[in-house]
């Protein structure tokens, strides 16, 4: 699963990274704790350049009767995104990027009897862009809900020590396609949600203090002794 990443970079390099001219500006911070249920950058193509704008994280549907099962909704597998009536049609025409320069994952301990916090990351230390799905809701009384979710895939070779799902990391050269509405071949889409190189990532130890969302500063990425302190608040097991 996916359930915690970063984003640390300036809007000035997320807006050249994935190429967004000036127009499409928001708000953004560096932040380093990126929970489900909150407001994340996501990047989508309006069918002549890209966007960039909030989505809540944790997917609802347009058909949903309400909002109560967004927090399942978090991540979509890759192996049945094509299929699943929830995933299906943002499958086929509303895909998105998240952009991330880093990703949580709690690595069982001490024979399971604890987890020790991970951030894994690129070893370049690039930002990436994790593939995503969106859609949007409108509620009972008019209110528009836009929402995602990411996909996840198998682990490589380096997260299958650590977890048994990570995010899909596309590779730059798919970017475009996955964000092309115009691209139906569901064949050539799922050929790009498969694990990223685990020759071009790194993960190490954090501090347990991520495990807690109302913390969100440059402390919780900076690299920790593993066993420094007992891991606490670690990711509930939702989603996919």
């Amino acid at each position: 699963m996916c359930g915690r990443y970063t984003i640390t970079i300036s809007i000035e390099e997320l807006l050249l990274r994935f190429h967004i001219d000036g127009e499409f500006t928001l708000y953004h911070r560096p932040r380093y704790n990126v929970a489900p249920g909150q407001l994340i950058p996501a990047v989508i193509h309006d069918g002549r350049r890209n966007r960039i704008g909030e989505l809540r994280w944790g997917l609802v549907p347009s058909w949903a009767k309400d909002e109560s099962g967004a927090a399942k909704m978090i991540n979509a597998r890759a192996e049945t995104v094509a299929e699943k009536p929830a995933y299906r049609l943002p499958f086929e025409r509303k895909r998105c990027l998240v952009p991330a320069d880093g990703f949580y994952e709690w690595k069982k301990t001490n024979g399971g009897k604890s987890k020790q916090p991970m951030r894994i990351t690129r070893k370049d230390e690039a930002p990436f862009a994790m593939a995503g799905l969106y859609d949007t809701w409108t509620a009972p009384d008019g209110r528009k809900v836009s929402t995602c979710t990411i996909i996840t895939t198998t682990p490589n070779r380096l997260m299958a020590d650590i977890h048994d799902r990570m995010p899909v990391i596309l590779r730059p050269e798919h970017e475009a396609v996955w964000l092309d509405r115009g691209t139906r071949d569901a064949a050539l889409l799922l050929d790009m949600l498969k694990p990223f190189p685990a020759e071009l990532m790194r993960a190490y130890p954090v501090a347990p203090g991520v495990g807690n969302v109302n913390n969100d500063g440059p402390e919780l990425v900076r690299e920790v002794a593993v066993g420094a302190a007992p891991s606490f608040g670690a990711v509930p097991e939702t989603g996919e």
